[in-house]
């Protein structure tokens, strides 16, 4: 019976430790390590900053601006364009991409 609940707990710690334990690490890693890329990027200046944006919807006339508004492409335009950065910054990570 020992040998049984001995052999079930190894088994269990084995996989805790190879799949559950590793990963985490790993996938940990390559998280900080994207947050943190992308703070030295937008810090340094080399993506532009989403005011000029906004700045740039405002000279838009009333009449488009409320079948925009409609749709909500102010919240939209941010939301696409930072994605694009994000899928890029991705694919050129190694390990990921």
């Amino acid at each position: 019976m020992f040998g049984i609940l001995l052999s079930a707990l190894n088994a269990a710690l084995a996989f805790l430790v190879r799949s559950v334990i590793v990963k985490f690490a790993v996938f940990f890693c390559l998280f900080f390590i994207t947050t943190e890329f992308m703070q030295v990027l937008v810090s340094s200046g080399l993506f532009p900053s989403a005011g000029g944006i906004s700045s740039s919807l405002g000279s838009i006339p009333a009449g488009v601006w409320y079948f925009l508004d409609l749709f909500n492409v102010s919240a939209g335009i941010p939301l696409v364009l930072s994605a694009y950065a994000t899928r890029f910054i991705i694919r050129r990570i190694p390990v990921i991409g």
